[in-house]
């Protein structure tokens, strides 16, 4: 009974989302929609980082990497052979891909697809270290993946990069996947597969001595978390309709790794909140860098304040919340029910 009704509000919440952002769709200004749309996509890609890093404990720097390789893939897909044989002016397309032509959701699959194979072959030498050399490899593998695309000219282009792709991504887009990615990663959480891969983070050691096979465990975070990196590349390139290797820097990484440790490592709740802060605070805070005037003392616009204010206000909240906002809590429907009966016990 309370399974069911966990489930149904659960629905319904999930609905209201929908019909929210159909309201806001058809009243918001379209520089909304698009910080939401980036919302969106980057509590994907925050929610499969946060699995591997903050639920199994893999201190990993990968997303970069896959998300790259996601875009590419996607996009390579999607875009007609005619525009591909007129992008491609230093050196033509290989023959198998140039003819390559498919609409937007298989493409979205299969760069999902394609990622998790990249991660499940990289997760067997990269997981027989722990600890900062893991995050070392993973780094390495990132920067691999940025020379790869500048080299390869006859698949990616090279340093031009791919232009012109179609513009298909939109809030249901970016919706949806955010929500099934959502789903499916705290369904694999509150699993047996999530309490051994919290065993893992616990004490490794501990979890091999009560017999975990903790090498498939950490593959089976790592190959999910780089599906939906994938996914959440297609989706980026569809949403900026052109891409190249300069846009998968290490500061990709660094923008969820900061998202996943305000949220509070191992917590897709914190997760959620820490996304919407982060990318609308990074907007709102736009306005610093605009000239003003204040009690009649003029303030030129400086470029890169609001950086530096971001910085500060993370400092002060990794000072006064080291576990980030929710730790490793999540919200649920029994914990609201329980707070609410204790107030009307106490009134």
């Amino acid at each position: 009974m309370k399974l069911d009704r966990n489930n149904i509000l659960t629905a319904l919440f999930i609905l209201a989302i929908f019909v929210f952002f159909w309201y806001g769709n058809h009243n918001f200004t379209a520089y909304s929609i698009r910080i939401w749309e980036t919302t969106a996509i980057f509590l994907m890609l925050a929610a499969s980082y946060n699995l591997i890093n903050g639920v199994t404990g893999q201190f990993s720097l990968e997303p970069n990497g896959f998300v790259a390789i996601g875009a590419y893939v996607a996009a390579i897909l999607t875009l007609t052979p005619a525009q591909k044989e007129a992008m491609f002016i230093i050196e033509p397309m290989v023959p198998w891909l140039a003819h390559l032509h498919m609409s937007f959701l298989p493409a979205l699959i299969i760069a999902g697809v394609v990622t998790a194979i990249v991660g499940f072959l990289l997760g067997f030498p990269v997981f027989r270290v722990r600890g900062d050399y893991l995050a070392i490899v993973t780094l390495g593998f990132g920067l691999t993946i940025r020379v790869v695309s500048n080299n390869t000219i006859t698949i990616t282009n090279g340093a031009l990069g791919l232009k012109g792709i179609a513009s298909y991504t939109n809030i249901w887009w970016c919706l949806g996947w955010a929500v099934v990615s959502m789903i499916v990663i705290m369904r694999i959480v509150d699993s047996a597969f999530g309490r051994a891969m919290k065993a893992i983070r616990d004490d490794e050691d501990a979890a091999i001595a009560m017999g975990i096979n903790t090498l498939w465990i950490k593959q089976a975070a790592f190959v999910t978390a780089a599906f939906f990196e994938g996914v959440g590349g297609g989706l980026l390139a569809h949403l900026i309709t052109t891409i190249s290797p300069t846009m998968f820097t290490f500061f990709l990484t660094f923008q969820l790794l900061i998202i996943i440790v305000v949220g509070g490592l191992g917590s897709m709740t914190g997760t959620a909140i820490a996304t919407i802060l982060v990318i609308w605070g990074n907007e709102l805070l736009r306005v610093v860098e605009q000239p003003m005037n204040i009690f009649g003392l003029h303030i030129p616009g400086i470029p890169g304040m609001r950086m530096v204010i971001f910085s500060v206000l993370l400092i002060v909240i990794m000072i006064f919340a080291r576990e980030g906002i929710m730790g490793q809590k999540e919200f649920s429907w029994d914990w609201l029910f329980s707070k609410l009966k204790g107030r009307g016990n106490n009134a």
